[in-house]
């Protein structure tokens, strides 16, 4: 069973040793995102955690962040299964959305500030890459809606804070938020906006999903957490937001009015450049009577953001390609660590049924996802140990033959792009085909009875015990 709000997730997550309290006194704005840059950059994936500060200069709020993206195991924890069934759970989900329930009272409404006392200086707002971040930045999901049919968008769009009142938020072209906003603003109305701080997990790793435009995150968390998410009507706006999240700040998108935003630093490794951006007046902050704080950690990868997003993202290609594609032969899909739903290497592994199947499902990624890198192996190929994806490279890739390279891909944010005549960030993708092309015989493993029986010897002999990897049981069954 998934977890019923956030403070249930982190209490989960401390019990099992995936979340550490810091009780020293920390300043906001460097030392929670150097302790988290230290976590991610220095420490293993199976050692990672969550940080909670429970004591932070000038506020009376604790902050927290990295705990729903310490590694796959914290996101898996927060849906309520192993690390192997988060394929299974997405798959689940987008089969079964379910609809919102709205309700008339929250507990994030249990405090309300309205005008001057909807002051951001309340919130533990971290700056998160020290030294070179212009402000401090909310990252966290962002809700817009349309002004013509009151349909609402659920993405993460990272906001500067530009004083107690006011904020830019990075909204771009083409992004469903930008979209959501200028059916407002084209009108010449200010748009609605709303930041959910420290809801349900399922709704963070709904929001961070490429989906296609008009899909409802919202159902598709509430398919994920297997339970409708409670929304309540906003104080201020005539929008919906989740009922049991821990903050969440309103605001309007002000028209033509535009301001500097950035640098920030960015999943891709570099500071993001300065662009204007518009202004957001906050209009409320409610809150529960005893809030946490919850950032998510970005910037050089693997970081919070990376990891969720290639978690989020890598069973929704997944089932793109086997239910929308027709692509019934792909058995798995991962996406590495570093850089999330864009830029990144995604590995399929699939039955290849006729010569040249692996590139044809290859290209088909090219053209429907932003991944940078696609690398296709056989279905008895472990996607997730490094270790048989470069055995699979080197047993099975000729690279003259089986590289495939596509020029003029539109990058954004890719620090390789080089700007067209219009003004895009053109870069190039590259397919590796290391699926078996040509029969190499047999593997040089024993047979699974051989394999088995030497088991109860291992066992006798007080060996370290351990579960068969699900790889190896894949190559011991070949014949």
């Amino acid at each position: 069973m998934t977890v019923r709000d956030f403070r249930e997730f982190m209490a989960l997550a401390e019990q099992q040793g995936k979340l550490r309290r810091i009780t020293k006194t920390v300043d906001p704005s460097w030392e929670p995102a150097c302790l988290i840059k230290w976590m991610y950059q220095a420490l293993p994936a199976e050692q990672r955690f969550g940080l909670l500060f429970d004591d932070v200069t000038g506020k009376d709020m604790p902050l927290a962040s990295a705990a729903l993206g310490a590694s796959a195991d914290t996101y898996a924890l927060a849906l309520g299964v192993e690390r192997d069934g988060l394929n299974n759970i997405w798959g689940r989900a987008l089969d079964n959305h379910l609809k919102p329930q709205v309700v008339n009272e929250a507990p994030c409404q249990e405090v309300v500030r309205l005008g001057k006392d909807a002051s951001l200086d309340i919130l533990p707002i971290p700056i998160w890459t020290p030294g070179k971040d212009v402000a401090p930045y909310i990252t966290t999901t962002t809700i817009t809606q349309r002004a013509d049919n009151a349909q609402q968008n659920m993405s993460v769009y990272r906001t500067m804070v530009r004083d107690q009142h006011s904020v830019l938020l990075n909204i771009n072209p083409g992004r469903d938020g930008y979209i959501c906003a200028h059916t407002y603003l084209d009108r010449g109305k200010p748009a609605p906006v709303a930041w959910v701080i420290g809801a349900e997990p399922a709704v963070y790793f709904a929001s961070v999903a490429n989906l296609p435009s008009g899909v409802d995150e919202i159902a598709l968390a509430g398919g994920l957490k297997s339970a409708p998410i409670e929304m309540v009507k906003a104080k201020t706006l005539d929008i919906f937001v989740p009922a049991n999240a821990e903050i969440i700040i309103e605001g309007e998108i002000l028209p033509d009015e535009m301001a500097d935003e950035g640098p920030f630093g960015e999943f891709a490794g570099y500071m993001g450049s300065v662009s204007p951006k518009p202004v957001v007046r906050i209009t409320a902050i409610t809150h529960r009577r005893d809030p946490i704080y919850y950032g998510l950690a970005s910037q050089m990868p693997p970081s919070e953001s990376t990891t969720i997003q290639s978690l989020s993202n890598a069973p929704l290609i997944l089932y793109r390609l086997r239910e929308e594609l027709g692509e019934s032969s792909v058995t798995d899909v991962s996406i590495d660590l570093t850089f999330g739903g864009g830029l990144a290497h995604g590995i399929v592994a699939m039955r290849p049924e006729h010569p040249g199947h692996a590139k044809e499902v290859a290209q088909k990624l090219i053209e429907h996802t932003a991944l940078k890198r696609i690398t296709m192996v056989d279905d008895f190929v472990d996607i997730r140990n490094p270790q048989q994806l470069s055995w699979a490279l080197n047993s099975h890739y000729h690279p003259s033959r089986d590289t495939q390279i596509f020029d003029e891909a539109i990058l954004p944010l890719d620090p390789t792009a080089e700007l067209s005549v219009a003004g895009l960030p053109k870069g190039s993708k590259i397919i590796v085909d290391a699926t078996q092309t040509r029969d190499a015989g047999p593997t040089s493993l024993p047979t699974m009875a051989h394999m088995e029986k030497a088991l109860e010897t291992w066992r006798t002999a007080g060996l370290p015990d351990f579960e068969i990897p699900a790889g190896l049981r894949k190559m011991l069954e070949r014949p």
